[in-house]
Formats: structure tokens, sequence, C-alpha cells
């Protein structure tokens, strides 16, 4: 069975909004989620999760609205969060898994963190038995790849494609999902460009996808209400799962 992770982000439209999306996720068939920490300059995401967290923080989102949602979630489905260096960088990466053991959060996913400035934290989450996500890159070359795989946990983020989430763009993957699986046993899930169209050709060679655009627009589509958003993403996240396992 191959697993699906789904990106939400955390306080929009409301904080209320975000429990019940990621508990109604669980039920659909969501196998991890990643709750997205609002973020000014989310500098791998598209326009569609930039304009989430813009409007979340407009909303005021603060630190304290994640964990205080995390404690209602984490304890359902596997919760991962999902941001930028910066807010670990100035309040301690000490602080952020004190925090994730609070809540019952298993681990971090920082796309702007590379492996080299990661090696640091990597103990520090080890001995807190929390996963920092992996990210490999289409351009990777075989040594790095081999270099990022030694200690990778739960789960390879694998980009589909140089660039942002959301773009679409294609990419065939074949060869590098080979020279991950060569290095180590860690599931492999394929993320950026993910949805109902596209999940089925990704899933390929793979034990896993990561969909977080596809269901942000739902989220921002103001005219549906909260009860129908997620009546929708539901529905959507089902397709996925049913499609990646066909």
């Amino acid at each position: 069975m191959k697993n699906l992770v789904a990106y939400i982000t955390t306080g929009y439209p409301s904080l209320d909004f975000t429990v019940d999306m990621a508990l109604a996720l669980g039920e659909a068939g969501v196998d991890t989620l990643e709750l997205g920490m609002p973020f000014s300059d989310p500098v791998a995401d598209g326009p569609v999760i930039e304009k989430a967290n813009l409007k979340a923080l407009q909303n005021g989102f603060k630190l304290e609205h994640l964990f205080d949602a995390s404690k209602k979630i984490a304890p359902h489905i596997d919760t991962l969060w999902m941001g930028y260096f910066n807010p670990f960088y100035h309040k301690g990466m000490d602080f952020f898994i004190d925090q994730a053991k609070q809540s019952g959060v298993n681990g971090f996913i920082i796309p702007d963190l590379p492996l080299e400035e990661a090696k640091p934290y990597k103990g520090m989450m080890k001995e807190a038995d929390l996963s920092l996500i992996d990210f490999i890159a289409p351009t990777d070359s075989k040594e790095r790849i081999q270099e990022i795989v030694t200690e990778a946990q739960k789960f390879i983020y694998l980009v589909a494609y140089a660039g942002i989430t959301g773009s679409g763009q294609k990419e065939d993957l074949q060869a590098i999902i080979s020279s991950i699986k060569e290095y180590t046993k860690t599931p492999v899930y394929v993320g950026f460009g993910v949805d109902e169209k596209t999940a089925q050709e990704k899933a390929k060679g793979v034990d896993g996808v990561i969909v977080g655009s596809a269901f942000v627009k739902v989220l921002l589509d103001d005219g549906l209400n909260n009860i129908q958003k997620i009546t929708k993403i539901s529905a959507l996240a089902r397709e996925i799962k049913e499609k990646i396992n066909e």
C-alpha cells in the first residue's frame, strides 16, 4: 500500500478549520499530515501555498496556534511540521523539539535547510525520537544521493522537478528513483505537482506521494463554505489514495 502525505496551511481559513480538516483527512485515508507553518517568504512554494501563507499571517497566525492545533491533531494522525528554517533558527531547535514532544508531532520538514547545515540537528532529532526529512532533487548526483540517504529518517522527499510546488512540470524520475533505492531501504515519496490527474503516474516506482497545492487550492476557494471545503478535499484525498494504489 502506497502512502499519501497531505499538506495544509495551519490557521487558514481558521484554526478550528485546520483541526477539523486534519481529522477529516485522516479519515479519508491520508497516512501523514504536513502541517504548514505560515511564513512570509516560502521560497520552495508556488503562488497557491504562498497565498495561503499570507492569508494565515493576515489572520494573525502565531506559532502558539500551531502547537495548540497539533495537540488536537497529532494523537489521531501521523503529523509533521513543515516550515522554513528562519523560525527554527530564531527560536532554537531545542524549543521546537520540546514543543513537538509535547504536541505528539513526529518530525519536521524544512525545505531550505541543506544537508550540510542539517547535520548538527540530526543527532538531536534522533535522540528525541523525531525525524528530520531529507530532500533529493532530480539534479543530484549519485554521490550526493548516497550522502543524503545515509541517515535518512522516516521517508525521503523526492522533489519531482527543479522549481516550486504546484507548477505542474514533468520529469522522468525512474533513473533517480533507482539510484536512491541502490543506497537505502528508506521509503521514497514524490512531491511537487502531484494531484488527482498526475498521482498515478508520479507514484510509479515510489512508496508514496506528497500533495499540497491541489488541496490548498480548495482551501482558497471563496465560493465554498468550510463544510464544502472539507468534503471536497476529503474526496480528493480518497481519489488520490485510490489512484496511487491501482
